[in-house]
């Protein structure tokens, strides 16, 4: 099927969002378990700390996943004109599988043996984050553009909102996961083995839908490979905004997330409770609000979610010694940035030039990866020189240079609006 074939599908309006849906549950489904894999990652400097490292060495290895996530976004579209798109995402979660299944291994081969990056088990823990980010990397970038082959346009800011809910509510449950096993007297590594085996099942359904599609004669669209002349009409058109927004947010997202647990025990607070108040609020916000912000400008409904954010990370900083306040904080942080992407997430796709549509997605992945796994590296070392409360600061100022972006851009719509 041709691009132009899901073009032509979204004339059909709900009825083709609605035969869709059983396609859509799996596809959020196998994203949920995919994510679990993602989110035990924020263990990771817990783990490095309780072997003797510090969060610098965690955020080197954080920030590895990098390497892996850049190269394989931008050969996602080859990789999917390869193998097909639900398939690709589907070897995604092979490589999730066995990023964890080395993490989880990591404890038999060299316990507590964490001295300096330089011995056999920090390299080890390298490479685990390289297949971390080659297996997160392809499918959180194909997972976007399998809905919007399969949902009119004019409804997709609604069902990407809950794709990224089901996602987020996976990325919440793996530190969860982490706190059950600690609390059941298990080695924090055990997290990493369940998310293994979500994985594995994750990565069979979208096998399952690979073949559904291609038994129904309703294979996905090819993704036209990304190029330096796309890159360039993407980023003179209004589709810049969103793109860069996501990687300023993916800043705060993985800073906050990934050090949170240096965070939580620095003031005494338990870390699931930020993982609890967080993805609640994200998922109820999608699930109850997400609805009635797609029918408001999604302009001012940036402007006023990356506010949020601003807010919260203000209170992570102001009150550090209220459990209360803390929980509160992190579910400010959760409407705010889980509503937020969800809005930017469609602009990135109803902003892009004509026919652009999977490139502005995939460079909109990229940005995201750049900032999620990358400010790590930075976040580590600032809080190992200075500590955690400089680090906020940072994010403060990232995410007071979100909102200003968002403002930008509403002055932007009103200038074009009044010369015309």
């Amino acid at each position: 099927m041709r691009a132009s074939d899901s073009d032509s599908r979204g004339t059909k309006g709900h009825s083709g969002a609605d035969a869709s849906k059983p396609k859509f549950i799996f596809l959020c489904l196998g994203g949920y378990l995919f994510s679990i894999a993602y989110g035990v990652t924020f263990l990771i400097p817990l783990m490095v700390i309780e072997r003797g490292g510090d969060e610098a060495f965690a955020g080197v290895i954080i920030s590895t996943a990098t390497i892996g996530t850049v190269s394989l976004v931008i050969l996602s579209g080859h990789i999917a004109d390869r193998f097909g798109t639900a398939r690709s995402a589907a070897i995604s979660g092979l490589l999730l599988a066995l990023s964890m299944l080395g993490f989880f291994l990591s404890q038999s081969l060299s316990h507590g043996l964490i001295d300096n990056p330089n011995n056999r088990l920090g390299y080890d823990l390298l490479l685990y984050a390289l297949l971390l980010g080659m297996g997160w990397g392809v499918f959180y970038t194909l997972a976007p553009i399998l809905v919007s082959a399969i949902i009119p346009s004019e409804r997709r800011m609604r069902f990407f909102a809950l794709l990224s809910g089901s996602m987020m509510s996976g990325i919440g449950t793996g530190p969860l996961i982490g706190r059950l096993t600690t609390y059941l007297d298990l080695p924090i590594e055990t997290a990493f083995s369940v998310a293994c085996v979500c994985s594995l099942v994750g990565s069979g359904i979208y096998f399952y839908l690979d073949n559904n599609f291609r038994r129904n004669n309703g294979l996905p669209p090819h993704i036209s490979r990304i190029s330096l002349r796309y890159i360039y009409r993407i980023f003179h058109s209004n589709a810049i905004f969103p793109i860069s927004m996501v990687g300023l947010g993916a800043c705060i997202f993985g800073g906050l997330s990934s050090f949170q647990t240096t965070y939580a025990e620095t003031f005494g607070f338990d870390y699931s409770l930020f993982f609890g108040g967080f993805i609640l609020s994200a998922i109820s916000g999608r699930l109850f609000l997400s609805g009635y912000v797609s029918r408001f400008d999604p302009f001012l409904s940036t402007f006023f979610l990356t506010f949020l954010i601003v807010v919260s990370i203000f209170m992570f900083i102001r009150f550090t010694n209220d459990v209360y306040l803390y929980v509160f904080s992190s579910a400010v942080l959760g409407i705010g940035y889980g509503l937020a992407y969800s809005v930017i997430n469609g602009l990135a796709a109803n902003e892009a030039p004509a026919g652009l549509v999977p490139q502005s997605l995939l460079l909109f992945s990229l940005s995201y990866f750049i900032g999620v796994f990358g400010f790590p590296l930075i976040a580590g070392g600032i809080i190992v020189q200075n500590g955690v409360i400089d680090m906020l600061y940072i994010l403060l100022g990232v995410a007071l240079l979100n909102n200003f972006l968002s403002i930008l851009r509403i002055w932007q719509q009103r200038s074009s609006i009044f010369s015309n």
